[in-house]
C-alpha cells in the first residue's frame, strides 16, 4: 500500500515511514484536538479510536492527502455546481492518475491495470468520508465510477477486460458507472425487464431495455457516459438468471432517454435514464458467467453500502462542524454564544454522540471486510441504515441551530440535508435494509449475538 500511496501523492507530499509518523502526530493534534484523551495514544499497543478510524500509517496518509485535496479543490466549487446542477468534469478527472492527478479513481484496482491497489474497505471509507465533507454530489459520481464500475470490473472481469477497460477508467479519460435499476424495478432489482438475447451469427448479445437513475449516465445532458456495467436478464426460468455486460459509449442503439433534472439533492451529480435499443454487445464484453451475475451484484452492493455510509459520516461531520462554529460565535439574550442554552446543547451533543456511533460502526465493519467475499450483508445493510438516518438527522439539527442562516445555501447545511436524503433511498432503501436484516437475524435461529 505504501508504494501506491507514494505514487498517488501530489507534489509536496512524500509518504515514507518517517514522514507518515510525523503526519500521524500532527493529524492527531488537528483532527482530534477537542476530543477525549482516550481517542489517541502514542503507544502502538494501546487501542484508541484514532486507530479504529485510521488503522495504519498508510490510511492516515491517504486521509490527509484526500482531505488536503478536498479543501483546496473540491470545497471552493461545491456551492456553484449545486446551484447550476452541473457536473464538474475537469475536477472529476483530477481524481484520476493522468497529469499528476490524485489517483483515486482506481483506488481498489490492481496497479498492473492502472489502479492504486488499495483493495480494502477502510481506504474506500476514508476517501468517501473526506470527499463528502465538502461535496457529497461529486462524491456520489466518484462512487459510481470507482466502486460500481471500476471495483466491480476489477473483481469480476477477466484479465483481458481489465487490461482493455480499466486503464482509461483509472486515469480519468473515461467516465462511467453501473446500470441496475429500471423504471419499474428499483428495490425489486431481480424484477428487471432489460434482456439480452444471444445472436450466434453476430457473435454477441442483443440488449434491449431501459435503465433508470443512472449516476454518470450522461456527463453533458445529451450523450451517454463512456463505459457502463449493465445487468440484464438472460434466462427465463429463474429471477436470478442475470448476466453482466460492458456497454461502451457510442455503441449503436445506446442512448440517453433523459437527463433527470430538478432533484432534491445531489444536484452536481448527473443522473440519467439510459436506453438500449438492439444494442449488440460482443462476447468479449460479457463479464463472468452467463446467468451468474447475481452474486456479483450482491457482492458489489456490500461495498457500495459501506461507501454510502462513509458519505453519511462525512455529511454528519461537516454538519457538526458548522453548527458548533455557529453556536460558538452567535450572541443571543445577552450571552456571547449559544452553548449556554439547553435546547442548543441537546442538538449538538446528541448529534455528536450519534455521529461517533455511526463512524465507529462504519470503521469497525470496514476494517475487517474483504472486498472479494460476499455474505456480509447484515452489517453492510446495518451500517448504511444507521448512518444514512443519522446524517439526515444531524444535518436537520444543524439547520435548526443556525435558524434562518441554516436555511440558505451560503451556509452549506441545507445542501447537506438535501444530499443526505438520497442515502436513505439510493443503494438500497431503508425499508430494503429492514427486510434484509430481519431475514439475516431470523436465520440466527436462537444463536446469541456476540
Amino acid at each position: 500500500m505504501a508504494t501506491a500511496l507514494r505514487r498517488m501523492a501530489p507534489r509536496g507530499l512524500s509518504f515514507t515511514k518517517q514522514s507518515s509518523t510525523k503526519l500521524h502526530l500532527s493529524a492527531q493534534r488537528s483532527w482530534f484536538a477537542s476530543a477525549s484523551p482516550s481517542w489517541t495514544s502514542d503507544d502502538a499497543t494501546t487501542p484508541s479510536l484514532s486507530k479504529l478510524f485510521n488503522p495504519t500509517e498508510d490510511h492516515i496518509a491517504l486521509r490527509e492527502m484526500v482531505r488536503s485535496f478536498a479543501e483546496r479543490e473540491v470545497e471552493p466549487q461545491a456551492l456553484a455546481h449545486n446551484r447550476s446542477e452541473s457536473f464538474n468534469i475537469p475536477l472529476f478527472r483530477k481524481f484520476g492518475s493522468n497529469h499528476g492527478g490524485l489517483g483515486i479513481l482506481g483506488l481498489t484496482v490492481p496497479e498492473e491495470f492502472g489502479g492504486t491497489g488499495l483493495a480494502d474497505a477502510t481506504a474506500v471509507s476514508i476517501v468517501h468520508e473526506e470527499l463528502s465533507y465538502s461535496d457529497p454530489a461529486l462524491c456520489l459520481s466518484y462512487l459510481a465510477h470507482s466502486i460500481l464500475l471500476a471495483n466491480n470490473l476489477a473483481v469480476n472481469g477477466n484479465d483481458e477486460q481489465l487490461a482493455r477497460f480499466l486503464p482509461g477508467a483509472c486515469d480519468g479519460s473515461q467516465i462511467g458507472g453501473m446500470c441496475m435499476s429500471e423504471p419499474n424495478a428499483g428495490t425489486d432489482v431481480l424484477g428487471m425487464k432489460t434482456n439480452a438475447v444471444y445472436d450466434a451469427a453476430r457473435n454477441g448479445y442483443v440488449l434491449n431495455g431501459t435503465k433508470m437513475w443512472i449516476t454518470n449516465g450522461t456527463t453533458n445532458g445529451t450523450d451517454t457516459g463512456d463505459l457502463f456495467l449493465v445487468y440484464a436478464r438472460t434466462g427465463a426460468e429463474k429471477r436470478t438468471e442475470i448476466t453482466q455486460f460492458i456497454v461502451e459509449g457510442g455503441m449503436d442503439g445506446f442512448s440517453v432517454g433523459q437527463k433527470i433534472e430538478d432533484k432534491l439533492g445531489m444536484r452536481a451529480s448527473p443522473t440519467a435514464e439510459l436506453v438500449f435499443d438492439n444494442v449488440l454487445v460482443p462476447n468479449t464484453n460479457v463479464v463472468g458467467e452467463i446467468n451468474g451475475a447475481t452474486i456479483c451484484m450482491m457482492r458489489n452492493l456490500e461495498i457500495e453500502r459501506v461507501a454510502l455510509a462513509a458519505m453519511a459520516v462525512g455529511i454528519a461531520r461537516r454538519s457538526l462542524d458548522e453548527m458548533i462554529s455557529y453556536a460558538s460565535d452567535r450572541p443571543a439574550f445577552g450571552k456571547s454564544n449559544l452553548f449556554g442554552f439547553g435546547q442548543i446543547q441537546k442538538h449538538i451533543t446528541e448529534s455528536y454522540a450519534e455521529y461517533m456511533a455511526g463512524k465507529s460502526y462504519l470503521y469497525g465493519f470496514a476494517n475487517g471486510l474483504d472486498l472479494n467475499t460476499h455474505g456480509n450483508g447484515l452489517d453492510a445493510d446495518g451500517v448504511k441504515l444507521y448512518c444514512a438516518q443519522m446524517a439526515k438527522n444531524v444535518a436537520d439539527r444543524a439547520i435548526q441551530v443556525m435558524g434562518g442562516y441554516g436555511y440558505v445555501g451560503e451556509y452549506t447545511v441545507e445542501r447537506l440535508w438535501r444530499d443526505a436524503k438520497l442515502l436513505e433511498i439510493g443503494g438500497g432503501t431503508s425499508e430494503s435494509h429492514h427486510k434484509n436484516m430481519a431475514r439475516d437475524l431470523h436465520r440466527l435461529d436462537g444463536n446469541k449475538l456476540e
